[in-house]
């Protein structure tokens, strides 16, 4: 079953500076590590609910990668993941659904202080790659994954709303509502000019959102980036929008 936010995926050019400008934005940031063999390396900003912030960069290019393509593009908001308890059952269930997921892999990365982390995941590919969330279960347990620092100077507990920008909202509530066994809820969101379907998966709130007006923000970000994560609030702390110069390209906020 799906339990909420694994994580949400951040694409930044220099993870160096990323790192320094959320630390400024008050969030605790913990060196990740490299992944082996696909050029990417991390800083994590877990929280209390259990989902984390991935700052990810490339340290050599590699254009076969699904995030670099997003990067160059601006980066920012990029890709989500889901908890579950049973990876194997869930990737069956989404494909059931219609939504093209790749078998699970095995990924590693290894930490600043040596340790080798493992987990398994599945993908969604193709159209659905950040409209579909992958998948993930670890091998070398969560918290070795998921840094156990998780306080945050500004307050923030956790991931409040995930925005997801769509064009076909009712082909999508369609299929979400097979994987999460929910019909979804209505939405009308007047700061976006769009409307859409609300799911919510353990503390989490998942918005899907299609313009609804040529005014709509969403416009532009379909043309360039398509159907992909938005914007995402984050629970606790001073309400407000997080400083864009900071975010390295994401919108995010405190609500």
């Amino acid at each position: 079953m799906l339990q909420g936010i694994d994580h949400l995926v951040i694409a930044v050019r220099d993870l160096d500076a990323a790192t320094k400008d959320y630390r400024d934005l008050g969030f605790t940031v913990v060196p990740g590590g490299r992944h082996t063999g696909i050029g990417t390396y991390n800083s994590l900003v877990a929280f209390r609910d259990g989902a984390y912030l991935e700052l990810i960069a490339f340290y050599e290019p590699r254009d076969d990668h699904r995030w670099w393509a997003p990067l160059q593009k601006g980066g920012g908001l990029v890709d989500y993941c889901l908890q579950t308890d049973d990876l194997p059952g869930d990737t069956r269930v989404l494909r059931a659904a219609g939504i093209d997921v790749g078998d699970p892999e095995q990924r590693d990365r290894k930490r600043p202080d040596g340790k080798e982390i493992r987990w398994v995941f599945s993908l969604s590919r193709g159209a659905y790659r950040g409209v579909a969330p992958f998948i993930i279960a670890d091998e070398t347990g969560r918290d070795e994954r998921v840094p156990r620092e998780r306080s945050h100077a500004n307050g923030v507990t956790g991931v409040g709303t995930l925005t997801v920008a769509v064009h076909d909202v009712a082909g999508l509530r369609r299929w979400y509502a097979a994987v999460t066994r929910q019909p979804g809820t209505d939405v009308t969101r007047p700061d976006l000019a769009g409307a859409g379907v609300r799911f919510v998966v353990g503390p989490h709130t998942l918005d899907f959102v299609a313009p609804t007006s040529a005014s709509s923000p969403l416009l532009a970000w379909l043309d360039t980036r398509g159907p992909s994560p938005y914007a995402a609030t984050f629970s606790g702390g001073r309400p407000g929008a997080l400083d864009p110069a900071k975010t390295h390209g994401a919108r995010l906020a405190l609500a």
